[in-house]
Formats: structure tokens, sequence, C-alpha cells
């Protein structure tokens, strides 16, 4: 079965655009129609630009035309402090080049998630690492030092823990703080097992929290905020379909060398198989997601890489060799 059919029959929506596109591109053998890819690799750190330019390339990949930066750096895995400073000053560069700060910019911050749930508390986990500095310029003007922008930042929970939709909290402050930039960052689901944790991505289409597993939430875009949105993503997750369409996949490729066994699985069996699928993850179908054990370390590197790339990117006057200061 094709992983496009299979991901659309069960209902399993893509966070990554990298993904989305390779997808694509490999079943067709083509490239995508309206859709741009360009690739740099710096050493161990591979960043793949995915543009969409026009509704073409929407219909194609399934998601609003603009920039999506995907970082894929392994050794984020690793408690490597001087790579994960390297990778915070790369992500910080791209950072820049999508939002263009103005010297007096404001920005506000906000980490989407929830605190209780550890695989989706990176937005919250980076919003504790960021330097604030919006109530500095009204109340301590004078300890204002160097090239330093107002920043606030919020973490305002999920609905189950509010009662109240992220995107109405996110516009309630808008309309007060009337922030020039919003960053949101929030966890992904990956579609494949080897992204958890060592993918990042950058888009300055805006986000739609929690569709990765089926939560679709009020979009926090330019159109519905009135300013520019930009959101940063790390996969925590994946889907437990996923990996099993994975194993699946594997076995039969293993039984290619033995036609009696290979004719099993061919497209007149494809809803057979499915079924299966479906009855093995069954009661909770396409909204199992999987995690590693691991997950609590991941997600401390990923945040500390990801705050200190917004404190580079908006604090400019904060330097290489005192901006850790700050990270609390």
């Amino acid at each position: 079965m094709k992983k496009s059919n299979f991901l659309k029959k069960m209902n399993i929506y893509l966070d990554l655009a990298v993904e989305a596109h390779d997808l694509l591109r490999g079943e067709t053998g083509k490239e995508v129609s309206g859709v741009i890819m360009n690739k740099e690799v710096l050493g161990s750190t591979t960043v793949t630009t995915i543009t969409i330019t026009n509704k073409r390339g929407e219909k194609e990949l399934g998601r609003p035309k603009g920039n999506y930066i995907t970082i894929d750096a392994p050794y984020i895995k690793n408690n490597d402090l001087q790579q994960h400073k390297e990778l915070a000053k790369v992500l910080a560069g791209h950072l820049a080049k999508l939002f263009q700060f103005q010297e007096d910019s404001s920005i506000l911050i906000v980490g989407l998630g929830n605190w209780h749930a550890t695989p989706d508390a990176l937005g919250p986990k980076v919003v504790e690492k960021i330097m604030v500095t919006r109530h500095l310029f009204y109340y301590t003007p004078e300890e204002m030092q160097g090239k330093m922008r107002k920043v606030s930042a919020i973490s305002p929970g999920v609905l189950g823990l509010t009662g109240i939709e992220t995107a109405e909290v996110i516009h309630g402050l808008v309309e007060h703080v009337k922030p020039d930039y919003v960053i949101a960052i929030d966890a992904l689901a990956a579609g494949a097992l080897e992204r958890i944790g060592t993918t990042i991505q950058l888009a300055d289409t805006g986000i739609n929290p929690g569709s990765g597993i089926g939560n679709h939430r009020k979009a926090l875009t330019e159109e519905t905020l009135g300013c520019k949105v930009i959101a940063i993503g790390v996969p925590t997750v994946v889907n437990a379909a996923v990996i099993a369409h994975k194993t699946m996949e594997e076995l039969f490729g293993q039984m290619e060398a033995e036609p009696s066994l290979a004719k099993i699985y061919n497209e007149e069996n494809e809803d057979v198989l499915l079924g299966v699928m479906k009855k093995a993850l069954s009661p909770f179908q396409d909204t199992l997601m999987v995690t590693p054990k691991e997950v609590d370390e991941l997600i401390d590197h990923s945040s500390r890489i990801i705050a200190s790339a917004i404190n580079l990117s908006v604090h400019p006057g904060i330097s290489e060799s005192n901006f850790e200061t700050y990270l609390q």
C-alpha cells in the first residue's frame, strides 16, 4: 500500500513539510509542481528548505504557501553542549533571515503545549529559557545594554487545562501587547522514528496546534493574529500506525525473494492489511502516539537549543560569551 494512501485512510497528518515533499516526490518520481527544494549540508547538519510558491504547491503538499526550513541534526540527542551551541547559531541565522527584524521590533514568544505531559512540553520549556525584556524597557530602561528588543513570552496551556482555546488567549494578548512578530513553539508528530528529537522545523506560515495528533485547534497565522507568525517545532512523537506500516513494509520487502510469500501482499489485499493494523491498534487506532523513554532529555536539549537561537536572533547585543547567563 502506498504510504500516502495509508496515511490518508488512517487520518494521519505529516507535520514536517520535508516529509510530505519526500513522500510525494518518491511516489511520483517527479518534482512537485509549485514547490522548490534546496538542500545545504553543514558538516553533521543538513538544512532543507521547502518553498511552496503557488496554489498548486499548496494543494500537493496540503499546507499554505511559504517557507519551511528543516534542520536535521542527529547529534541533538547527544549531551554535547558545543555542538548544541553551533546548532543554535545556525537556527538563529535562519530565524533572522525569515523575520528580518528591525531595531525596534517587538516579539511575543508563545510556548504551545502541555507542561504536564513531557512529549508536549517543548513550548513551555523553551519559554522558561527566554530572555524577556519588554518590562525592562518600560520600568528600568537605564538597565538596557547593547542591541536588545522588546520580548515577552507566555505558555498559555492547553484547552483541557484552561478551558480556553489557545488561539483566543494569544489573540487577546496580541491585541494588548501589539507585537510585530509572534514566534510559536510546539511539539510535532514525525512520520519516521529517526526524526524524533533530531529535527527542527521553522515555518513562516504560522501553525495549527495539535494537527499532527489529530487535535485540530484554531490556527495561529498572520491572517488570524494580524502580525507575522513564525512556527518552530521538534518531532517528539510518532503515530503507532506509522510504526506498524513501516514494519509491514520491511516484512514484505524481505519476502520479495520468496514468490510464494510475496503474492500475499498486493493491491487487492490492501484493505485486508489495513483492517489487520486497525484491529491490532484498537481501541486507540490513529490516536495512539509513541515516544522514546529518553524524551525528557530530548526535550531538555531541544528547548535549550531553540531558546538559545531565539535569544541570539532577537538580542544581537548579547555576545556568544554571555548569552548563556540569561538562560536560567
